[in-house]
């Protein structure tokens, strides 16, 4: 694994913000990293959880989740629990991570993925129509076809809302075509998601579930990442199939820049402190690094096959990269970019978290 040398300090970003933005910022960055051992969890889509010391950067422990092909991932804010969606098996289990056991398994619907974890609730995207699903799900369509309305038409994906004091689905959102990533605003309010399938994002009031605007993107452009800045300012949305990210202004969602990034851009995440961006260009084996001010593109790091997310750790020294296809996480100096180690043995990587908890693509501290 190389590095490209195209790294420049970046400038600092305007600290001109209203008190409100400046509030929400503070509290974002206020929640420093606590001094205990730190862990990182990554999914498996064949074989669990892989339990990654931070301090050894290996591989202590593998965690069965009961289910079949884990992808998304999930730790709730103690850090007790670990949340894990299973595609092959349609359902969420949930792991004591003291002991490492199976606390319960939870059925979602047919192929749940992605997880966001979040003021005591976790919200899991899944396609209706599996057996076993929320209530009021039909029947799974037969095996490689996507469920369908009566009418032929292909029918939306819905967002799963579980209540982590009592493990209930308690809603369930309905939502676009291939819902892919999930973040909220700065005040947890309102939840935005990703629709690839239909090229939309759409904005959700969180107590309600109820639809307050729908946001389109360039069509075939696939949106699927998607992150709010430190500041709460701007959000980012990344298409992959457009090659590019959009910057949403986070009042209205206007579109305020659209940046070009190289192949297939996916997994996005800001650092701790809302300077840097870091984008990871999937099919161009790439973490791409921008100035979160000027979107100016100042590193590129190489990296294995198939990257779609990444975490920093919790001291934000380096950064974990979950590389599906080489069937490895790499870590690489969060500073200098400059690789540190590739640790083996996790077939088919696909999510990333750590506790105490970093930013990353799948989480936020």
């Amino acid at each position: 694994m190389a590095t490209e040398r195209e790294y420049r300090r970046p400038g600092r970003t305007t600290l001109a913000l209203c008190a409100a933005l400046a509030c929400a910022a503070c509290a974002w960055r206020a929640q420093t990293p606590v001094s205990q051992p730190a862990t990182a969890y990554v999914s498996s889509e064949t074989g669990g959880i892989a339990v990654i010391d931070l301090g050894r950067l290996e591989i202590a422990r593998t965690l069965d989740t009961g289910g079949k092909g884990p992808r998304g991932i999930g730790i709730s804010a103690d850090g007790r629990y670990l949340l894990a969606a299973n595609k092959g098996t349609s359902d969420l289990s949930v792991i004591d991570t003291r002991d490492g056991q199976l606390v319960r398994r939870i059925p979602i619907g047919k192929n749940p993925e992605f997880v966001r974890v979040s003021g005591g609730q976790a919200f899991v995207t899944y396609e209706p129509g599996e057996r076993n699903g929320p209530p009021g799900a039909e029947p799974a369509p037969a095996a490689g076809k996507p469920a369908q309305a009566r009418d032929g038409a292909p029918v939306p994906a819905e967002i799963a809302v579980i209540d982590l004091k009592d493990w209930r689905v308690t809603r369930a959102i309905p939502s676009g075509l291939e819902t892919e990533g999930i973040e909220f605003s700065p005040d947890a309010r309102l939840l935005l998601v990703t629709n690839e399938g239909d090229d939309t994002v759409s904005v959700y009031e969180r107590a309600s579930g109820r639809r307050l605007n729908l946001l389109k993107t360039p069509p075939g452009s696939r949106p699927r990442g998607i992150k709010v800045s430190p500041d709460g300012r701007r959000y980012i949305v990344t298409l992959e199939s457009a090659n590019a990210f959009l910057v949403l202004d986070a009042a209205d969602y206007r579109v305020l820049r659209t940046v070009p990034t190289r192949a297939g851009p996916y997994g996005v995440a800001f650092d701790r402190a809302g300077e840097r961006l870091f984008v990871a260009a999937s099919r161009a084996d790439t973490i791409q690094v921008f100035d979160a001010g000027s979107y100016e593109n100042i590193a590129n790091i190489a990296t294995g096959k198939r990257c779609w997310h990444f975490s920093f750790t919790p001291d934000d020294a380096r950064l974990l990269i979950a590389c599906g296809r080489s069937n490895a996480v790499y870590v690489v100096d969060a500073r200098s970019y400059q690789p540190l180690r590739e640790i083996a043995g996790v077939a088919l990587t696909w999510g990333i978290v750590t506790f105490p908890k970093s930013p990353g693509t799948l989480d936020a501290p």
